[in-house]
């Protein structure tokens, strides 16, 4: 559960935009913040930069920032740095050192996708296409190294992993292990669910932030 005077704030994953959030939107109340390679085809700056522009676009506090996937990288970083943060949720959080080769993210990938709903494919090539592989190539880079775990220590507010049971990209070992690294983290498991928890299971993912 989250700070029930808190705003949300959603930031997409690797490619996506404000479009793989849209179904949960109609359930819950939140703000989304693009940066570049998550809904933007920019330049990818370094990590701690994604996040001072986070940072940037918040606004008044309090907020509960929201992450899935590589986007969960950037919002790790925001939450140690801002008081205005008091909540974060990680959904299906990436860069497991195990998949840090290009050969063990595809092999991974395949194997989670072939688990999602095949009605939201259509989706997902579209906001790929919107932000371009470039983008998207930079930001993995960019993200696929960060210790996650090491910066989770120090986010003193209570942080939430969450995983679809049938998510290859984010292991159960490594989702116990993240949230056990964050001083007041827990692990939450959606039944049936694999990667794109935001699209697939908004009704859950809503229930987690109300």
């Amino acid at each position: 559960m989250t700070p029930c005077s808190a705003r949300a704030v959603l930031v997409p994953g690797l490619g996506l935009d404000a479009r793989s959030s849209r179904r949960l939107r109609r359930l819950l109340a939140a703000d989304v913040v693009l940066l570049p390679g998550m809904g933007l085809p920019q330049a990818v700056p370094p990590l701690e930069e994604l996040a001072d522009r986070l940072l940037a676009a918040l606004g008044e506090g309090p907020v509960v920032l929201v992450g899935h996937s590589q986007s969960c990288q950037v919002v790790a970083v925001a939450a140690a740095r801002d008081a205005r943060v008091v909540g974060l949720v990680l959904l299906g959080p990436t860069t497991d050192p195990r998949l840090r080769s290009l050969r063990g993210l595809v092999a991974s990938w395949l194997r989670t996708a072939v688990r999602e709903p095949w009605w939201q494919v259509p989706l997902v090539l579209a906001q790929w296409w919107s932000t371009g592989p470039r983008a998207m190539v930079a930001l993995w880079r960019v993200a696929a190294a960060d210790d996650i775990d090491r910066r989770l220590r120090d986010v003193d507010v209570p942080v939430t992993v969450v995983r679809g049971t049938r998510d290859r990209l984010c292991r159960r070992d490594w989702a116990a292990h993240l949230a056990a690294s964050a001083p007041r983290g827990r692990l939450v498991e959606l039944p049936g669910a694999a990667h794109m928890t935001p699209q697939t299971h908004p009704g859950q993912v809503a229930g987690l932030l109300s």
